[in-house]
């Protein structure tokens, strides 16, 4: 499977972010690994900036897929598993709305949102394989966000909303 160099990366704008700052380049888990950054990245600014979170995911989610595309493109597979901008962006809206900002619920919206973007619960697979390009690559992990999202929620209601 082709895989773009760093070089590629540092010339090509799109490139970079499709392949998540190079975090898709990791030779295991690249998906986690993109996970990981976007993770990373968004907890400081949900606590300091939260506009700065909510702008990024949404600029995230308008130029995404032809962020996805590009990497596409550049690779010849329709979602290579180095593209990890659409989890950098999906991760970024978990954490943007999850229901408390504390270590216990980041951790938990990173585990559940890896969870079902490996799993590809129904309909997520299906929509994954009938959308093609990047706004394919894009839906199965905006999908997996909002399944662990509900999870999350659902606990939340559960064990913390008095009835």
């Amino acid at each position: 499977m082709k895989k773009p160099a760093w070089s590629q990366l540092q010339d090509e704008p799109a490139l970079m972010l499709a392949f998540g700052f190079g975090s898709g380049l990791a030779p295991k888990a690249p998906g986690t690994a993109g996970t990981l950054v976007g993770w990373l990245l968004a907890i400081p600014m949900v606590l300091y900036q939260p506009w700065l979170l909510w702008a990024i995911v949404l600029l995230g989610l308008v130029f995404g897929a032809r962020i996805c595309q590009a990497g596409i493109d550049a690779t010849g597979v329709n979602d290579h598993p180095g593209i990890v901008w659409d989890e950098m962006v999906a991760i970024g809206l978990v954490v943007a709305l999850l229901p408390a900002q504390t270590p216990l619920w980041w951790l938990l919206g990173f585990a559940l949102f890896r969870l079902f973007d490996i799993l590809k619960p129904p309909p997520i697979r299906m929509l994954e394989h009938q959308t093609p390009g990047g706004w394919g690559v894009m839906l199965d992990d905006l999908l997996a966000a909002l399944y662990a999202l509900l999870v999350i929620w659902l606990m939340y209601a559960l064990l913390f909303v008095p009835v």
